[in-house]
């Protein structure tokens, strides 16, 4: 049952809390059916379509399923909302929702500086309430006071040390939680269903009720991608997908191109992975650091690096290319001696920020091929988030 206010009224958040309590069972275990199925009921007929959203009442409500969360229910379209990580954001942000993002896990971690030249559309970083403070606790979670919480209940227990009981508690007493941890997939505790990146930005569009947007990124992003596939060489380098452990850097610690999201743009271009290969253990997976001289052994074509922020091609350059040119050890990489170490993005990407490092890395990979061209219409996917779709 939903809360009581003090006068006896039902609030929105109440409603909306509700939703979030009816997946309570599921809230750990996952939900049991592909929940692909869409049923759509008014009072003059029932239908049935593409998606997940389903309507429940003869007004406004609508239930939205994703694991591991389950079945939540909205009163009506969530105003206020946040995410902890980038991807999920930017996918807020391309389904027009930007206005009512109010918070972050980390804002140097979400890309808001791609969005420079996407014209009308734009993310203050610096109003985002940052979530972490050294940890994140759950009065914040009151404080910022949003509509939805857009995290995997299961990343603020396994990542943030929060208690099943604090999970509860936010979702019951604040606002439900929607989302599934879905830009790495090493995490021993993720044992429910994984989704890509288009598979969660289309729950995203269902819990926002924005089909049409979806649709439309969807369609463009196909388009994108069978283009630079098209003209991809018929040999790929081996690539090392590295994170600095400092700077400038004389470790790094190990990212392989797995089937989470942050490495879309490494599969959309076909990568080989030379740290796979090697045997190295992913970072995130309690993977240890690796030095020049491991690097040397391993010996990839390329390296790319990646990096938090907005990393400008005169600081990557300073920072980290030049340092590895003039290292004794580094210098030896074939990667470096062949001029082919360059900037590897963010780990955060929703629809948006994917075009842009899908750019970057076929760039970097491939300069005789693409050099600087511009990949996608940065006009059309502006378009596309105003709603001209």
């Amino acid at each position: 049952m939903a809360r009581d206010t003090a006068d006896g009224r039902f609030t929105r958040r109440d409603y909306l809390a509700t939703g979030g309590a009816l997946a309570a069972a599921g809230l750990l275990a996952g939900c049991s059916g592909s929940g692909d199925d869409t049923t759509r009921s008014t009072t003059d007929d029932t239908a049935t379509t593409a998606g997940t959203t389903q309507r429940t009442t003869e007004d406004d409500a609508y239930t939205v399923s994703m694991e591991p969360v389950g079945d939540v229910t909205f009163d009506g379209v969530p105003e206020t909302w946040f995410s902890y990580t980038g991807d999920y954001a930017d996918m807020g942000v391309a389904l027009g929702q930007a206005d009512g993002l109010a918070a972050i896990g980390l804002p140097s971690r979400f890309g808001t500086h791609y969005y420079a030249d996407l014209p009308g559309v734009s993310v203050d970083a610096d109003s985002l309430t940052k979530l972490y403070q050294d940890g994140t606790g759950k009065e914040i979670f009151y404080e910022v006071d949003a509509d939805v919480h857009v995290i995997d209940p299961n990343f603020m227990v396994n990542r943030l040390q929060w208690s099943q009981d604090d999970v509860d508690e936010i979702r019951e007493n604040a606002a439900p939680f929607f989302g599934n941890t879905i830009f790495t997939r090493v995490y021993d505790w993720h044992d429910y269903r994984y989704y890509s990146l288009y598979e969660a930005f289309e729950k995203l569009a269902d819990l926002f009720q924005e089909r049409e947007r979806y649709e439309a990124f969807k369609s463009y992003h196909d388009e994108v991608v069978a283009d630079v596939q098209r003209r991809l060489p018929d040999t790929t380098p081996e690539m090392a997908l590295l994170y600095p452990a400092g700077t400038p850097p004389d470790s790094f610690y190990p990212y392989l191109v797995g089937d989470g999201t942050a490495a879309k743009q490494w599969r959309d271009l076909g990568v080989d992975d030379a740290l796979a290969a090697a045997g190295v253990t992913d970072a995130q997976a309690g993977g240890g650091t690796l030095d020049y001289e491991a690097l040397l052994d391993i010996d990839p074509d390329a390296i790319a690096v990646r990096i938090s922020g907005n990393v400008t091609e005169q600081y990557f350059q300073e920072n980290v290319v030049a340092h590895m040119e003039n290292h004794d050890v580094a210098s030896q990489l074939t990667a470096v001696q062949d001029g082919r170490v360059f900037y590897g993005g963010l780990t955060y990407q929703g629809p948006i920020i994917h075009l842009y490092q899908l750019e970057m890395a076929a760039r970097g990979l491939f300069p005789d091929v693409f050099g600087d061209e511009e990949l996608f219409d940065r006009q059309r996917v502006a378009d596309i988030v105003a709603g001209a779709t």
